[in-house]
């Protein structure tokens, strides 16, 4: 989840020290420590100042810091921005190969910090990895998606999503003129992504038959 404000000023956000679980954090005092006065535009709206309050969360007392935007009372806060920042951790088999772990994982890092263009490029670039690492080696990305959902090692509606939510994501940045990406699709990039190394790791030694039973030439690198 994001950070997004509770009751009497707090934020409810995950906490780096409660495994990303969502924690209240509640001000230390009701008075900022900055407070910038000028005006900001933010979502299409106007705000006279812009301001950082600390926080405490009330499950672990980790500290955190508020920065948000309003004319000059709480009921006109606007959430901006939120420290510190937890990286959700999605569960991948524990035989995907190193390389693709720390290419998905460097992906979830950039999604926790905004950086939604950079996670799509790096989803498409580890799916191709790991198709590559399975023997699917010619033609294009289209292409060794499509050979993997014909050789059976990944589903028909796998394909279509690894398509739509991975390949084209991933090429719109890569290769098209500048659109921002949302949080959602980057979302859906990585719960794909997700599926795919699943159908290929979770049941290693079945995907590993049958890909030799179709003559690809397989890649088996360290797991982590």
């Amino acid at each position: 989840m994001k950070p997004e404000l509770g009751l009497n000023g707090s934020v409810i956000a995950p906490s780096p020290d409660n495994g990303d679980a969502p924690t209240t954090f509640e001000l230390m005092s009701g008075q900022p420590f900055v407070t910038l006065d000028r005006s900001f535009t933010v979502d299409g709206n106007r705000y006279s100042r812009k301001i950082w309050y600390l926080m405490r969360s009330a499950t672990t007392g980790e500290g955190g810091v508020k920065v948000c935007v309003d004319n000059g009372n709480q009921a006109s806060e606007h959430l901006i921005d939120f420290y510190p920042t937890a990286v959700f951790r999605h569960p991948l088999p524990t035989s995907t190969p190193v390389a693709v772990v720390e290419e998905y994982r460097e992906a979830e890092v950039c999604f926790a910090h905004g950086a939604n263009r950079a996670a799509s490029a790096l989803l498409r670039s580890a799916l191709e990895k790991v198709l590559k690492l399975n023997g699917f080696i010619k033609g294009s990305l289209q292409a060794k998606i499509d050979e993997a959902a014909a050789d059976g090692v990944i589903t028909e509606s796998r394909k279509k999503k690894a398509h739509e939510d991975i390949r084209v994501l991933g090429n719109d940045v890569l290769h098209d003129e500048y659109r921002a990406v949302s949080e959602g699709e980057v979302a859906q990039s990585l719960k794909y992504l997700q599926r795919v190394l699943e159908d290929l790791y979770d049941d290693r030694e079945t995907v590993r038959q049958i890909l030799t039973s179709k003559g690809r030439a397989l890649t088996e690198e360290g797991s982590k």
